[in-house]
């Protein structure tokens, strides 16, 4: 334990004396991100996507019903009011990531919105038009959120399956609701669903 201690992997607090992680253990998460296959895959896709349709690209990885992180970024030239980085990580059923996982997770309904009533949104959504949105969701592949999550933004998001149909990941590009109709929000997505279906695709033979 101290060298643990020593190279700032974890470090102890001296009244408690419970131990956290320290900063060393930054560059580590940070390795295991940059070489994670999905992260790997998703890269080309996200910086494609981003440059075409200038909006914030990221690959997300589901974390059971807690969270999503962020594993992959491409980043837009539009400024918005939202900080994002790899590592970063948000409440699993939020926006229209949130709606996918709803869709494709292989969760119960009731475990699912036990959670949902915990979500913070800038416009909630009654739960009964949310249901339907995921039901759509299921439908159609992929999820748009138009300023539920964050007043202003549109989230569109595509859920990345694997052999069972259950979604592992996904694809969320995001900008200025101004800057995306819907008739264009439908375009990206559909976009977006051939992307996540080859990176599955691929995910499943390695």
């Amino acid at each position: 334990m101290r060298a643990l201690i020593e190279e700032k992997l974890v470090r102890v607090n001296p009244d408690s004396k419970q131990y956290s992680l320290h900063i060393g253990m930054l560059p580590l998460a940070r390795s295991v991100l940059e070489h994670n296959s999905f992260a790997t895959l998703a890269q080309p896709s996200l910086d494609r996507l981003s440059k075409q349709y200038g909006l914030t690209a990221i690959g997300v990885e589901l974390v059971g019903l807690q969270h999503m992180v962020v594993i992959a970024l491409s980043r837009s030239p539009e400024r918005l009011g939202l900080h994002v980085t790899v590592g970063s990580r948000f409440p699993a059923l939020i926006s229209a990531s949130g709606r996918c996982v709803a869709a494709f997770g292989d969760y119960s309904m009731k475990e699912i919105e036990e959670r949902f009533r915990t979500l913070r949104w800038d416009n909630v959504p009654k739960l009964d038009v949310w249901r339907k949105e995921v039901e759509i969701s299921r439908k159609k592949g992929y999820a748009i959120d138009r300023g539920n999550y964050i007043n202003g933004v549109t989230v569109i998001a595509v859920p990345v399956l694997d052999t069972d149909r259950h979604i592992t990941h996904a694809i969320v590009l995001l900008g200025l609701t101004e800057q995306i109709n819907s008739s264009v929000a439908v375009s990206i997505a559909t976009d977006m669903r051939t992307c996540a279906e080859a990176i599955a695709a691929q995910l499943i033979y390695r």
